[in-house]
């Protein structure tokens, strides 16, 4: 299995997956054109990952700003997470928000309401 690694551009974030390592790291601003397009290799490596995931699976979102299609997106990435952490791998979700940025700390709690994984969330100071 490949490490996915795709570089931020000021319209999509920074993606590096690691199957080896079991980390997960989605960084910086969600407005692609083609969300779906845009997040199908991750959604697809996280499907080829399920069939034999690392006993820990660590996932960092570090995001400063998402789009409604994007975050259609990213809840389709945290249900494959859900599925690997129900079948035995340990699923952490890190989520990033800054200290006065409740819009971002909400979406984390909407996320965390839907998806049965353990989330911590993490403020991050200016």
């Amino acid at each position: 299995m490949e490490n996915i690694d795709i570089e931020g551009t000021p319209k999509t974030p920074t993606i590096k997956f690691s199957p080896e390592d079991g980390k997960l790291t989605i960084q910086g601003r969600s407005i692609p054109e083609n969300s779906i397009e845009f997040y199908k290799p991750l959604v697809d490596a996280l499907e080829a990952y399920a069939g034999s995931p690392k006993s820990a699976t660590d996932v960092d979102i570090i995001l400063e700003y998402f789009n409604t299609s994007s975050s259609k997106c990213i809840l389709d990435v945290f249900k494959k997470l859900e599925k690997i952490n129900a079948d035995s791998s340990g699923v952490t979700i890190n989520w990033h928000y800054e200290e006065d940025d409740e819009d971002m700390l909400e979406a984390g709690e909407d996320y965390q309401a839907i998806i049965n994984i353990p989330f911590k969330m993490i403020e991050i100071e200016e």
